[in-house]
């Protein structure tokens, strides 16, 4: 079944939040940021089939970028990005959320520890980019809620402060996935 949602993003009027005040957050939505500088083509694909099994996914574009650490010294390859929209089939938590991509990123052989001076090849990194909070109010189960929640948390999206600004491949894709007709 096809979910009808909306991506009306103005992006400089949205709620800031840092991840670690939002954690118990019951999520509905997320924009992630998709990353791979080794072979991205095995990964990327592998990365959204384990997205779609979580919800709707729309994506953008995947654009190649150059690394903005290499240097002439020390070249690194460079990364395939892409940016997902994924509808939650079932609501979750921030804090449940970053532990499955984590999880998802392990699935995708990521390995976080390199060699000093070592060119680090990512096979996967997910980011998330934007959350749009579950909305309690069409919740079957009214009575676990303690108290109403605020209505920019029930209305709008919330930017990860970690993760703004956006870098520019991060905004063509919010700005690509903004405009899909659903």
């Amino acid at each position: 079944m096809m979910h009808k949602t909306s991506m009306d993003l103005n992006l400089a009027s949205l709620t800031q939040c840092a991840p670690e005040t939002v954690q118990a957050q019951s999520v509905a939505e997320v924009v992630l940021a998709l990353g791979s500088n080794y072979q991205a083509e095995k990964y990327l694909p592998l990365a959204r089939e384990s997205l779609a099994a979580l919800g709707e996914i729309r994506l953008s574009t995947a654009f190649q970028n150059p690394d903005f650490t290499a240097t002439t010294q020390l070249p690194k390859p460079d990364y395939t990005n892409q940016c997902v929209h994924l509808a939650l089939t079932t609501p979750m938590s921030l804090q449940q959320l970053q532990q499955t991509f984590k999880t998802l990123e392990g699935d995708c052989n990521r390995c976080r520890q390199i060699e000093p001076n070592q060119v680090r090849l990512v096979t996967m990194d997910i980011d998330i980019l934007l959350i749009k909070p579950a909305n309690k109010e069409n919740s079957l189960s009214k009575e676990s809620i303690s108290e109403p929640m605020p209505n920019w948390i029930a209305s709008n999206w919330i930017v990860m402060a970690d993760r703004y600004p956006f870098k520019a491949h991060e905004n063509a894709g919010i700005n690509e996935l903004v405009k899909v007709s659903y």
